[in-house]
């Protein structure tokens, strides 16, 4: 039985696929943009209504931040400890802790842009839009290691050895199914 390929590791051994890497690669000029976004949204508030009410902006938003950080952060805490108690997986309220942090903390740093998206991901009424969005992300990370997916199955084949393939591995298709 040939080897099963999973995220790059085989004949050139172990390691982040070439794939990966120029994903990694990307971070840095992401984040380079990012920052020339905030800084054009910055340069238009203050054009807009003056450099006092923006740093008062700032500061306000920045409270908020940790505010919302405190309460939703207590509440997601109490719902965690009460599916754990209950004996339920929490898979909804970790993923609900996991983006509050990232909210608040996108809150705390000066930013207009960072607090738009922190206020997406913190406010209760759009969280789970974005726990939509991580979800999706996490099961398409556990399907591609070959790991079943929660709450619907993964079904995975395995497909025949495909031609012009030099690693002799074979290739493990897999789809998500809901029920």
């Amino acid at each position: 039985m040939a080897p099963v390929v999973i995220f790059g590791s085989g004949p050139s051994g172990p390691g982040p696929s070439p794939r990966r890497r120029r994903r990694v690669a990307w971070i840095p000029l992401a984040l380079v943009l990012w920052l020339i976004v905030e800084i054009a949204a910055v340069v238009g508030v203050v054009q807009l209504v003056g450099v006092w009410w923006t740093l008062l902006a700032f500061v306000l938003l920045s409270a908020l931040g940790v505010w919302f950080l405190r309460r939703e952060g207590r509440r997601t805490w109490v719902a965690l400890r009460e599916a754990l108690r209950s004996g339920q997986m929490p898979s909804r309220e970790i993923a609900d802790a996991a983006l509050v942090f990232v909210g608040g903390l996108l809150l705390t740093l000066p930013g207009f842009v960072s607090d738009v998206v922190g206020l997406v991901v913190v406010l209760p009424f759009t969280r789970p839009i974005a726990r939509i969005g991580l979800e999706a992300v996490v099961a398409r990370r556990l399907l591609a290691a070959g790991l079943p997916v929660a709450p619907g199955e993964a079904r995975v084949r395995r497909s025949p050895r495909r031609e012009g393939r030099d690693d002799g591995g074979e290739v493990v298709e897999g789809e998500i199914v809901d029920d």
